[in-house]
């Protein structure tokens, strides 16, 4: 990858990200975090709405199919690890429900949002 199509892909993930946020709080969530960084792993968004907390993975691609397509098993773990570590350094959130969401962001088209995606094992 060159580094000007690095550049242009960093710049579209950030975007979707933007637009995923935006989409989460017209729903009725708080964003609680963005990019939020651990040796173990990253979260995009962290978002709370009742008592739950939500990790949700952004993924923008040309297509929501391919978007879909893109969150491996390593990236689930990884996600996992980092929202444990979220909540053990924010502990008012040890009472939350946890659960995996996945936006998947296409050019032109709004974020789809998709649920319970996976269950940390």
């Amino acid at each position: 990858m060159t580094r000007t199509s690095h550049k242009t892909g960093h710049k579209t993930g950030l975007n979707a990200e933007a637009l995923c946020r935006l989409a989460l709080r017209l729903k009725f969530y708080r964003i609680v975090a963005t990019r939020y960084k651990t040796p173990m792993g990253e979260i995009d968004i962290v978002a709370a709405r009742g008592r739950t907390l939500v990790a949700v993975e952004v993924k923008a691609r040309p297509t929501h199919a391919d978007a879909a397509e893109s969150v491996s098993m390593n990236q689930r773990t990884r996600i996992a690890r980092a929202l444990e570590d979220f909540v053990m350094r924010h502990p008012h959130y040890a009472r939350y429900i946890l659960r995996f969401d996945v936006m998947l962001a296409a050019p032109k088209r709004w974020p789809l949002h998709l649920t319970n995606a996976w269950r940390a094992e």
